[in-house]
């Protein structure tokens, strides 16, 4: 029986469009299940979690989460049987739900610390989250925490398509069984060896 975890999409407010670096990586590699929401205009916590929770619960193996903006806040509302079946998450450019009242549902944001392990991804000039936020997420969720200089929300808009860096952080977190493609991308010419910045 394999042990190679299933790859989780959580996309975030609005969903993730093509282009976008969830999508390709969504069609690119195997073993990837990506989160549907009933409504990606108007979400509530309450049913953006029950549908992850689902999701996760749905899979024969752990999963590697892969969550962008306002799905890192959801994961982190996870009960405790979905949380037992992640092996590990990956949280790109978090949002921050108290900015934007739309979001008002998703806070508080939990402030303790994930139980597995969990790579946080920020820029430095993310217009919908403080850099110095998503430090302090990364702290109280126990996060590595990489800091991206200048890329924006870390999407299509800030020119963000096959995104060779998340692609190596997301290699560390799968592991010994390593990510096995369907289909080329676009760009395919990035390392697994990418430095990595890291920030405590």
């Amino acid at each position: 029986m394999s042990h190679t975890p299933s790859i989780l999409i959580v996309p975030g407010w609005r969903d993730s469009g093509p282009g976008h670096w969830q999508s390709l990586w969504a069609e690119r590699y195997a073993r990837t299940v990506r989160v549907q929401q009933d409504n990606w205009l108007a979400p509530t916590r309450a049913a953006w979690v029950a549908s992850i929770a689902r999701t996760i619960l749905a899979q024969p193996e752990p999963v590697v989460v892969v969550a962008h903006s306002l799905g890192c806040i959801a994961v982190t509302h996870l009960p405790q049987a979905a949380e037992a079946r992640i092996a590990g998450a990956l949280l790109v450019a978090p949002a921050d739900p108290e900015r934007r009242s739309v979001l008002a549902d998703f806070a508080p944001v939990p402030s303790r610390k994930l139980p597995y392990r969990s790579i946080l991804v920020a820029s430095s000039n993310d217009p919908f989250c403080p850099i110095r936020l998503a430090g302090a997420y990364a702290r109280h969720w126990g996060s590595e925490f990489v800091r991206v200089p200048d890329a924006g929300h870390i999407n299509i808009e800030s020119g963000h398509g096959p995104w060779p860096l998340g692609v190596a952080l997301l290699q560390s977190l799968v592991g010994e069984g390593g990510l096995q493609t369907v289909a080329p991308l676009a760009s395919d010419s990035f390392s697994s060896s990418i430095p990595l910045q890291y920030a405590v």
